[in-house]
């Protein structure tokens, strides 16, 4: 097994995860077999109860595991399954560490960062990088692990040190760094500067990690000059170093990588030369390309609660992308904040509920998504109303389901108090209830979530007819 490290410096939000996962395509379009990880380093066990502001969208895989929303570009980028477990976060590992101290598994010893959580860490790695993802026997050929947060940041350091053991243990040429870190460029002068990626460099071999790749974003591409300041100073060759600069959509990046021959420098270090070809992208190159030229809009508004924050609904607005590039249309996605439609605001902002009744009313269709708790519950039924009375295509998911099933139910069959149980409990009228297996009191990992199987009792019921 080879494995590819993904870090970032400098600052967060960089686009490791979209990096991460164009470099397993580039690598899969050159005949290998790639799986993937995502190291976070919080203290959560997963993503289930952090709110979208906080972290982004949560990503439901095929078996219900709440996950890093990276995850979803791995999965929509490699084609694969991922599973819970390819999710690592501070929470697991120590609470399996923890389980392990009081089952006796360490008797006797004094249970440490190291090596007992650092051991962890890497026999997680190494187990979960086995599971086979794209649904052919045996493990993959490459893992692809990205690690969340930004080096010298203290969540991190018991993941960087394991992660140098893990190097050292696997050996040259089965383990590849690369560092995505930023140049950014001072209006005022307009130049390139380097000192920011040069400080990174010099933290992450303060750990004990050396890079073998920098990626470095930028605003344009970098000029020659800056490519040998950044090699001199960084001990990295300058055929190395490649630039992400900022492009028109997110699927140009692995091209951008395959122009400046990444995937070259990668199989090099891996010793892969002999058993990879050159990547093949020219069904990925098209869209990329043809997405480009749509200029026919189609507008889809998305009456949710986490509107400030694109990523909060990362997976949905790429499905909708996708649809959109298979129609031949431009995707324009008008968020509107659900609290917004609601009585209330028409009296203390009159501007504001114009202007998003207005964006609902312009749109092609509506698109109520999940959520938790009763705000903007009532904004959500308002628009719903509006779909189902003057026919414009809708779709509720997940809570924008029940929305819609609430709504029928108060408007055509006339029941005033119709309403989910998690919202009201002493409803008299509850047409949505909480699962036999939801909890009431515990929030993390009580859902009914993923791809499963759902066994009828009566086959003679509308629910298994439909």
């Amino acid at each position: 097994m080879k494995y590819v490290l993904v870090t970032g410096g400098v600052v967060s939000g960089l686009g490791k995860g979209v990096t991460a996962s164009s470099i397993g395509l580039i690598l899969k379009a050159c005949g290998l077999r790639v799986t993937s990880i995502k190291i976070d380093p919080y203290l959560n066990t997963d993503a289930g109860t952090m709110s979208p502001f906080e972290h982004g969208e949560v990503y439901v895989l095929d078996d219900g595991g709440e996950v890093d929303l990276d995850l979803g570009n791995y999965e929509r980028f490699l084609d694969i399954k991922l599973t819970r477990d390819n999710n690592i976060t501070t929470g697991k590992i120590y609470q399996s560490v923890i389980d392990k101290e009081r089952r006796g598994d360490y008797l006797g010893k004094t249970v440490q960062v190291v090596p007992h959580i650092t051991d962890a860490i890497q026999e997680w790695v190494e187990r979960v990088a086995k599971i086979p993802v794209d649904g052919k026997e045996g493990p993959a050929d490459v893992c692809v692990i990205e690690l969340g947060g930004t080096i010298g940041d203290i969540e991190s350091m018991p993941f960087i040190e394991a992660l140098g053991q893990f190097s050292y243990r696997v050996g040259t040429g089965n383990f590849c760094l690369i560092h995505v870190s930023l140049v950014p460029v001072l209006n005022v002068v307009g130049e390139q500067k380097t000192k920011p990626t040069q400080h990174s460099v010099r933290g992450l071999r303060g750990l004990g990690l050396a890079p073998n790749i920098l990626a470095c974003r930028s605003t344009t591409a970098l000029d020659e000059n800056v490519k040998a300041k950044l090699s001199q100073f960084c001990h990295v060759p300058a055929e190395n170093i490649i630039t992400l600069y900022d492009v028109s959509n997110i699927w140009h990046i692995p091209l951008l990588l395959r122009d400046q021959k990444a995937h070259e420098a990668i199989l090099k270090v891996l010793n892969l030369q002999s058993v990879a070809g050159e990547p093949c992208l020219e069904e990925w190159t098209s869209r990329a390309e043809l997405y480009d030229m749509l200029h026919e809009p189609v507008r889809i508004a998305m009456v949710g609660k986490y509107t400030g924050l694109s990523d909060s609904y990362l997976s949905v607005i790429k499905a909708l992308l996708h649809a959109s590039v298979a129609q031949g249309k431009k995707l324009i996605v008008d968020c509107v904040p659900a609290c917004d439609l609601e009585p209330e605001t028409a009296k203390e902002n009159p501007d504001v509920y114009n202007a998003a009744w207005n964006l609902l009313k312009a749109a092609d269709g509506v698109l109520v998504p999940g959520g938790f708790g009763d705000r903007g519950v009532q904004g959500k039924i308002l628009a719903t109303k509006y779909a189902r009375e003057n026919r414009i295509p809708f779709l509720g998911i997940c809570l924008g389901m029940q929305i819609a099933v609430i709504e029928f139910a108060r408007s055509v069959l006339g029941l005033k108090d119709a309403n989910s149980t998690e919202f009201d409990p002493n409803t008299k009228n509850p047409c949505v209830i909480f699962m036999p297996e939801g909890s009431t009191t515990h929030m993390g990992g009580t859902m009914r979530l993923g791809s499963r199987r759902t066994y009828f009792q009566v086959m003679d019921c509308k629910s298994a007819k439909l």
